[in-house]
């Protein structure tokens, strides 16, 4: 073990005011609350003002997360902003979030790994900080995709909101580590699946594909339904067996907030009781990079985890990307 390790030592989470319920969907595809719920347990979504971009989702998290942290922006060295849908191209929306909160000491930087992006970050977070160039840092999950929406294809404008999480990591001697072993994973033999086509540069925008709705969300959810409850299980085992902790030594298992099926067949299949695996997807939605930290963030101000309890943490995302990662708190 190295000289370092990391804590997580304050969370912060925000959602924006509006709130578009399966009821309101009903008038704007065709579908209904109890199709929706039966097939996501989803049954409302935040959805971000047009002023509001994710870096003001970011921003506001952040505040929460450094509140709780008894720390003031000055204090953060490294912004990692981990997101699928940034303010814009570049420059990155790390940068947009230190000029918000006046972070001037923070080096700053994006992620894109989609939903699985805080863990990804985590990692990184994590691992720039033990080499002891960094000290504390802030890890936000933040997205916008209801700007990433086709809002006439029910198949998927049901499933997702805005939202942002954010974490302060802080430098602590390795006797007091809190990341006790990681797993990411990536197959791009299935990038296809689930993302945007247009708008880079393999698909430059164009009149005709914004008709075509290119620059919109497309996902095989059968395909991806399957994929992911694997290698969520496969990363948790992963993780457990490297740190020598078994599941019923875990306190909660915080999976990535998709699918309440995914959901609880992660846990099935890791033999978990439901009441220890945590959901709040009915009145989040899919908020991509953001489930797992707004979880986090929930889980802490609730006070439903103790010092050095375990938390497990898996998530899957388009790329395709997956990981998990076994936390004492």
């Amino acid at each position: 073990m190295g000289q370092y390790g990391v804590r997580i030592v304050g969370t912060g989470s925000y959602a924006p005011p509006k709130v578009l319920t399966n009821h309101d969907l009903e008038e704007m595809v065709d579908t209904s609350d109890e199709w929706i719920l039966a097939r996501t347990g989803i049954k409302t979504r935040h959805i971000a003002a047009d002023d509001q971009p994710t870096s003001s989702l970011a921003y506001e998290a952040s505040l929460k997360a450094l509140e709780a942290a008894g720390m003031a922006p000055d204090d953060i060295d490294l912004i990692i902003v981990a997101t699928s849908s940034p303010d814009c191209i570049f420059p990155n929306t790390g940068c947009f979030l230190q000029r918000k909160l006046g972070a001037t000491n923070a080096a700053c930087f994006s992620l894109e790994a989609a939903c699985s992006g805080f863990v990804y970050g985590f990692q990184v977070a994590s691992g720039m900080l033990q080499s002891g160039m960094f000290e504390n840092a802030l890890l936000v999950g933040a997205e916008k995709f209801s700007t990433l929406l086709d809002w006439t294809d029910r198949t998927t404008c049901i499933l997702f909101g805005d939202g942002a999480g954010a974490a302060v990591l802080r430098r602590v001697p390795s006797d007091d580590n809190g990341l006790l072993a990681c797993k990411l994973g990536a197959n791009g033999e299935f990038a296809e699946l689930l993302g945007v086509p247009a708008g880079g540069t393999a698909m430059p925008l164009t009149h005709e594909r914004l008709d075509q709705r290119l620059n919109c969300l497309q996902m095989k959810g059968r395909e991806v339904f399957r994929l992911a409850v694997n290698a969520m299980v496969e990363s948790c085992e992963s993780v457990m067996a490297d740190a020598g902790i078994s599941i019923d030594q875990v306190r909660w298992l915080v999976p990535h907030q998709a699918n309440t099926r995914i959901i609880l067949g992660v846990g099935k299949r890791l033999g978990i009781p439901t009441e220890r695996v945590f959901m709040n997807l009915d009145r989040y939605g899919n908020t991509s990079a953001a489930t797992i930290p707004i979880a986090l963030d929930e889980i802490a101000r609730g006070e439903l985890v103790s010092k050095d309890d375990y938390v497990l943490l898996t998530a899957f995302g388009g790329g395709l990307t997956w990981g998990a990662l076994l936390l004492r708190w």
